[in-house]
């Protein structure tokens, strides 16, 4: 069996700190159970799970501990980029040194995986989305420079494949800079999370040549979505 690319995002596991997603709604009913079933009946060890964002609401890294070793358990290669939730993600070498063997997390770099560049950012609101700042277009630029060098890392011929917390389309789907910065750099698809409640807001499919997914759990049925087989 070919080994297959999955995504999931905004698993909002609970580190140490006891919050639940109940408050939430329904849906979110002991969540983190409903993840790892789907889990372990979709994904084998060959398969690679990209996970962009919102992974531990823990608010230090020894607190978001026991959450990635979780996942460092469950099957497949995981790679991971930061949430707007990830407070515990201060310093990718002291990250780096406790994450499980099977668990990566990008920082201003790439990963090949399987004929696969895999790079990515945190991303933040793009222009033109309601309550658009001045410290929200210094973080914004800031996280355009951290998506392109993580681009210019890519050393190995490959598909390009971007992952993203925030959506790289505004509030009113109007392609931002890092869209842009997609097409230049020719990617295929971008994996991207952030949107609760309002799938109608995210972009889907193919547009102009790259294909866009939204992973966040709840969108996707608290069950891993497949991006593809990997020939």
């Amino acid at each position: 069996m070919l080994p297959k690319i999955f995504g999931i995002s905004d698993l909002h596991l609970p580190g140490s700190t006891g919050k639940t997603m109940d408050p939430f709604g329904p849906q979110w009913v002991d969540h983190g159970q409903k993840i790892a079933v789907n889990w372990h009946k979709m994904i084998s060890e060959e398969d690679i799970v990209v996970i962009p964002g919102d992974i531990s609401w823990a608010m230090k890294l020894e607190q978001a501990q026991a959450d990635l070793d979780l996942i460092g358990s469950w099957p497949g290669t995981k790679v991971l980029v930061r949430g707007n939730h990830d407070y515990w993600w201060q310093g990718i070498g002291k990250l780096r040194k406790i994450l499980p063997p099977t668990v990566h997390a990008i920082h201003n770099d790439s990963i090949h995986l399987q004929g696969i560049n895999i790079c990515g950012t945190r991303g933040w609101k793009v222009p033109g989305d309601e309550g658009f700042t001045q410290e929200d277009e210094k973080i914004y630029l800031r996280e355009l420079q951290r998506l392109e060098l993580s681009l210019e890392t890519i050393k190995t011929p490959g598909e390009i494949m971007v992952l993203l917390h925030y959506p790289p389309f505004g509030e009113n789907k109007e392609p931002s800079g890092f869209v842009s910065l997609m097409k230049e750099y020719n990617v295929s698809k971008c994996v991207y999370g952030h949107l609760h409640g309002s799938p109608e807001r995210g972009v889907t499919g193919v547009v102009d040549g790259i294909s866009y997914y939204l992973v966040a759990c709840d969108q996707i049925g608290f069950a891993p979505l497949l991006i593809e087989n990997i020939k």
